[in-house]
């Protein structure tokens, strides 16, 4: 009886102070594409980093190898372009990472959707001869 108490009390607690964060929507902002092997990752942010929204292909529905499908990165920017141009956000400098096969269609589906885009940098990490790479592969 008395953990069910401690329980209810502590959650309580965390309703108390978990305080929505209100961020602040410009009319300019960034898109981060972050692609890799296995899913896709859309983010939109204001000039300070904060996020706006966010959608990625896990979250709109697929799954597996479907993932990391092209079709599967435009359903995704379709979702998080609309909830950041509802939100006021109207241009846009792209920010692009990782290797995967949605890159190009997530920048034009956010393109289409009524957001201009001003520039397109990619970001993806490339190792100045860092370090040494695992062995290949035996398929």
């Amino acid at each position: 009886m008395a953990k069910a108490q401690q329980q209810a009390s502590a959650t309580e607690k965390a309703a108390k102070t978990a305080k929505k964060r209100t961020v602040k929507v410009d009319a300019i902002g960034h898109l981060h594409v972050n692609a890799t092997f296995n899913n896709i990752i859309i983010t939109y942010s204001n000039t300070n980093g904060q996020t706006v929204s966010w959608s990625s292909a896990g979250k709109v529905g697929f799954r597996g190898a479907k993932k990391n499908t092209p079709f599967a990165a435009q359903i995704a920017s379709q979702d998080a372009s609309k909830q950041a141009f509802d939100l006021g956000m109207r241009k846009v400098k792209v920010y692009v990472k990782g290797p995967g096969a949605g890159r190009d269609s997530a920048i034009r589906t956010a393109g289409a959707s009524g957001l201009e885009i001003t520039e397109i940098n990619d970001i993806t990490p490339l190792p100045h001869n860092g370090c040494r790479s695992p062995k290949r592969r035996k398929v």
